[in-house]
């Protein structure tokens, strides 16, 4: 599948955008992806920095670097657009740069999405990064 830039979307491309750390690529975060892409023409993924994931996740996180995390989603055949985020983010800028249709989230997720549709993608029962990272004692308890 070739990728596809954002400046080479069309306007009947319907681009799909998500967002987050995604240290330890799991099932969890290829289910989530996956169902996300099937929302639209084009999957695109906003890639929180190291800085932002050590606020969200803790001291020891994240695993992988941001760019290390960013190659791993850009081999990934769904996945057509990787933007890293800045350590502080402007999401409304984002938003006005990609002009997604659809902003695919799962059940908690309380960032704004300025007015674009949002839909909820349900979490499955699997072990998330947290976990695999405790039982591989990498972060503590």
């Amino acid at each position: 599948m070739q990728k596809i830039h954002l400046s080479q979307r069309n306007h009947k491309t319907k681009v799909v955008l998500v967002g987050g750390c995604f240290d330890i690529l799991h099932y969890g975060h290829i289910y989530f992806l996956k169902r996300a892409k099937k929302l639209g023409d084009m999957l695109v993924v906003a890639l929180e920095s190291d800085e932002n994931t050590r606020k969200l996740k803790g001291l020891k996180r994240p695993i992988h670097s941001q760019s290390q995390r960013a190659e791993m989603l850009k081999s990934l055949k769904f996945v057509d657009k990787v933007i890293c985020l800045p350590p502080v983010p402007d999401y409304r800028q984002l938003i006005i740069k990609v002009k997604p249709q659809i902003i695919a989230v799962t059940y908690g997720d309380t960032k704004n999405t300025f007015g674009v549709k949002t839909v909820v993608i349900p979490k499955i029962k699997t072990p998330s990064t947290t976990q695999i990272a405790k039982l591989l004692k990498i972060e503590g308890n």
